[in-house]
């Protein structure tokens, strides 16, 4: 592992200790987890393997990641105050999203020291053709995480909104200007 990767995989576990702290939803909540990935994804994503099984192990990452990114942002609390939005990663979320995080650098240690005849074999027996489906795989999976996350607490953010939203009057139907 480069120090670029370091970096990189460091920086997206510490993300969601970010929101640990409540604070406030907004531009930034959004920019800085999806930068990181599409950082992340300009530097590894080498076009998209699809012989053999390759696309079968990217679909089960891909899914993996998206069933954790859509498990955390529900177990994100969002709540309004004083017209602002508020949010903060609850202790589910947050390990969720560093199982999730966390074991993708996991893997990347164990197969440089010591694991990679072990993913070559199993590459084999159920006919994974490269390297690169597995760069890929775990890449995908983090962006698909970071995504469904920060789309289902978008979701969720606007239905607080709408509940905490003061009702705007009705006009009666002789009142309206034509």
């Amino acid at each position: 592992m480069t120090l670029t990767d370091w970096l990189v995989d460091i920086a997206l576990i510490l993300i969601v200790f970010r929101q640990l702290r409540e604070g406030r939803l907004g531009p930034r909540s959004y920019l800085l987890p999806l930068g990181t990935v599409a950082f992340f994804a300009s530097q590894y994503l080498d076009g998209l393997p699809t012989e053999g099984n390759d696309l079968v192990l990217i679909g089960a990452t891909v899914a993996v990641g998206a069933a954790l990114g859509i498990a955390g942002g529900v177990f994100t609390r969002i709540r309004s105050l004083n017209g602002d939005l508020l949010i903060k990663a609850g202790a589910v979320s947050a390990v969720l999203w560093v199982l999730g995080m966390g074991a993708r650098l996991a893997f990347q240690l164990w197969v440089d020291h010591g694991g990679a005849d072990d993913v070559a074999r199993f590459s084999v027996e159920h006919r994974i053709t490269s390297q690169q489906a597995w760069v890929t795989a775990l890449l995908l999976m983090a962006v698909a995480e970071v995504v469904t996350r920060l789309a289902t607490i978008f979701v969720r953010s606007r239905m607080v909104a709408r509940t905490t939203r003061p009702a705007t009057p009705a006009v009666p139907l002789a009142g309206r200007v034509r």
